[in-house]
């Protein structure tokens, strides 16, 4: 992950936690606090010592950074987020998180728009169900 896309300092996580709002699931919770200065997305992780040793926690910390990274187009920019990690996730293989933490960004509100565009279609063929032709 991009160092200008890290919150790195103690001021910047205290400010998200004290000034944004948060949502949870069983694995992870979101804090984000939107920025009135223009610019990506920034990120911080934080994995508490009851998950586990350092290792433990390093791991999981990195494969978290690696969902967003793999997924920052997805992520609104503006707005600075803290991810912590539960103890549940750490039963996850990579793909599990992978949907856990974006179904969390989804729930918070926290992903760009993806409703297909005038020119775009769903990304999907009909739905044979509703009447619409399968074969093309």
């Amino acid at each position: 992950m991009q160092r200008r896309l890290r919150l790195r300092s103690r001021k910047d996580f205290r400010r998200v936690y004290r000034d944004g709002r948060s949502f949870a699931n069983s694995r992870f919770v979101v804090y984000w606090r939107r920025r009135s200065e223009p610019g990506p997305f920034r990120l911080g992780v934080s994995a508490s010592a009851r998950l586990g040793k350092a290792v433990v926690r390093n791991r999981m910390r990195r494969m978290v950074k690696e969902i967003v990274r793999r997924n920052a187009d997805r992520v609104q920019d503006q707005v600075d987020l803290v991810i912590i990690v539960r103890k549940p996730a750490l039963e996850l293989d990579f793909w599990e998180m992978e949907k856990s933490v974006l179904h969390l960004l989804r729930k918070a509100g926290l992903t760009k728009d993806e409703r297909p565009g005038p020119d775009r279609g769903s990304g999907r063929g009909p739905n044979p169900a509703k009447g619409g032709n399968a074969s093309g």
